[in-house]
């Protein structure tokens, strides 16, 4: 990350800058003809499968509809003392390729190569935010000997008595831009919400773009994604048939995940749920409050794990 805001010191915390500028490597896997982008933060990897360290348990981080892995630049690197971390882009978002069609029988797989081709084995820790959490749970479902625990960052079912807020559609026409400033002065995050750090803002606005032909900008995301995706409704017996140790994250001013959504999610998934609950924070909860979000998830991890 170029320091572009170093001519103010204070604007950005030093936490942020060690964390993005912790070195990565990225790689991919294909499934069903498409590759699919992933990254980590361990040793570096070489051309042959890569293999966890024994004393390394796995920790996959799956994002949020039209988000990317480099959402997770200033989380991960926190994680990586004590865990293998990866994060993926699933198809139609970041640096993967785009489909036709997509399904979340096709995420789940793409959800297992990643974990496959990282040697993430088979006790891997699968955080999902939002609508990765969404398919994070129908590959729990669909492949339920391949991980080890789940845990749901601002990502579950509404009880069906709570109604949904007024949100925009994610989908619509393409939009290309001139040029970077101009894409960068029109990124929203999808739901709409604000969000204090704009420092963090940026930095995913600037990693969310990618040239086009005949020039110019786009965001690296598939506009007909929503359109053309199936079976992805969510169902209280995807939570019901869950077997493996669950755990939620969420955001205390969320608009999406309730405390009403928290007592229905602990009432359908078996078994002890905890729950934590970020103040301060709305849906997208790592990045309004990352440090939290942070020392939140690594405590779930502890007591799931």
């Amino acid at each position: 990350m170029a320091r572009w805001d170093r001519s103010q010191p204070t604007a950005i915390p030093e936490w942020f800058f060690e964390a993005v500028e912790t070195p990565s490597e990225s790689a991919a896997v294909e499934v069903e003809e498409c590759d699919v982008a992933w990254r980590t933060w361990d040793a570096p990897m070489d051309s042959r499968a890569w293999s966890a360290p024994a004393d390394k348990r796995g920790l996959l981080l799956i994002h949020g509809m039209n988000a990317h892995s480099r959402w997770w630049d200033f989380i991960a690197p926190a994680l990586a003392d004590d865990y293998r971390v990866v994060a993926m882009d699933l198809t139609g978002m970041g640096d993967s390729d785009y489909r036709y069609e997509y399904d979340s029988a096709t995420y789940a797989k793409e959800v297992v190569a990643v974990c496959d081709a990282a040697g993430l084995g088979t006790d891997v820790i699968v955080v999902g935010h939002s609508f990765g959490g969404n398919m994070a749970t129908k590959a729990a479902n669909l492949f339920p000997d391949r991980f080890g625990a789940l845990i749901l960052a601002d990502s579950g079912l509404r009880h069906p008595d709570e109604p949904l807020p007024d949100m925009p559609s994610m989908g619509g026409r393409a939009k290309a831009y001139p040029d970077k400033r101009a894409a960068l002065a029109r990124f929203r995050l999808q739901p709409p919400q604000p969000c204090a750090n704009a420092y963090i803002l940026e930095y995913i606005a600037r990693h969310s773009l990618m040239p086009i032909d005949g020039g110019g900008w786009a965001w690296k995301f598939d506009e007909d994604l929503p359109n053309v995706l199936k079976d992805a409704e969510r169902h209280p017996e995807d939570y019901a048939n869950l077997r493996l140790p669950v755990g939620l994250i969420y955001g205390a001013e969320s608009k999406l995940f309730s405390d009403r959504t928290r007592q229905h999610m602990q009432s359908l998934i078996p078994g002890d749920v905890p729950a934590a609950a970020i103040p301060d924070a709305q849906h997208h909860l790592f990045l309004d409050q990352p440090l939290a979000f942070i020392a939140a998830l690594q405590e779930m991890c502890r007591e799931i794990g």
